[in-house]
């Protein structure tokens, strides 16, 4: 296998002709077209949280298997469709792989994507308690009630939070590396507010429709403006700071 000279030979994107182990570099450029999101340093993060584990080469480049490439586009289809947090991803995909029943999780059912071979099983909106969102986002109670005072954050009545709110946590406490306090983010949250009530002006018509399915259309309308939404915000802010991510 070929590699660049440094890092993980993500320059070449080499892969063996056999169909064998690839390159970091090979891995992003065969994801690129369904995930135009992904970076190395995206991958990089979900092998540090243990979702993929490629090997190693003495001299410590990555190797990724079909089966790890596999994985990988899994966890992403899960983050992209489903937004379930990446401790519920990691349990999911290690219970398959052992062929171990799906852990319970609160919540209304979903369709998690089978390996190949397998019917697809139901699997439960992720729902995470307090703890686990304190240890999701590596901060402690004072951290978590400052944001939520500033609206970043709100517990659902049981106390719970639900999926996304661990992104939320987890992008907030990066955030903050940076300098960027909880009070600096109104701003985005003020923006996210106003982009989500557009949203609903759209598929509005279609939640109050006779017509069952088309009710039901609302809801993978809605799925499909957000995303167009926040790729609109990201070229947005791109552009306004003069920079392009990879």
């Amino acid at each position: 296998m070929l590699h660049s000279p440094g890092g993980d030979g993500a320059g070449r994107g080499a892969v063996t002709a056999d169909g064998g182990p690839m390159s970091i570099g090979a891995v992003l450029a065969a994801l690129r077209d369904e995930f135009p999101e992904i970076t190395i340093s995206k991958i990089r993060f979900l092998e540090s949280e243990g979702l993929i584990e490629p090997e190693r080469t003495p001299s410590g480049y990555r190797k990724f298997a079909p089966e790890d490439v596999d994985r990988l586009a899994q966890v992403l289809r899960l983050q992209r469709d489903h937004y379930l947090p990446l401790k519920v991803i990691r349990e999911h995909l290690d219970a398959l792989e052992r062929g171990e029943p799906l852990p319970p999780s609160a919540g209304g059912p979903e369709a998690l994507p089978a390996r190949p071979g397998q019917e697809p099983e139901p699997v439960a909106a992720a729902r995470v308690d307090r703890s686990e969102l304190l240890s999701a986002a590596g901060v402690g109670e004072e951290e978590l009630a400052e944001w939520e005072s500033y609206g970043l954050l709100a517990p659902l009545p049981d106390g719970g939070y639900d999926a996304q709110a661990a992104t939320v946590a987890a992008l907030v406490a990066e955030l903050g590396k940076f300098g960027i306090e909880p009070r600096h983010l109104r701003v985005m949250k003020a923006s996210a507010e106003r982009e989500a009530g557009l949203v609903e002006q759209v598929v509005a018509p279609l939640r109050r429709h006779r017509n069952p399915q088309t009710r039901a259309h609302a809801e993978a309308r809605t799925k499909e403006l957000a995303d167009l939404t926040v790729r609109l915000h990201v070229a947005l802010v791109q552009g306004a700071l003069g920079v392009r991510l990879p």
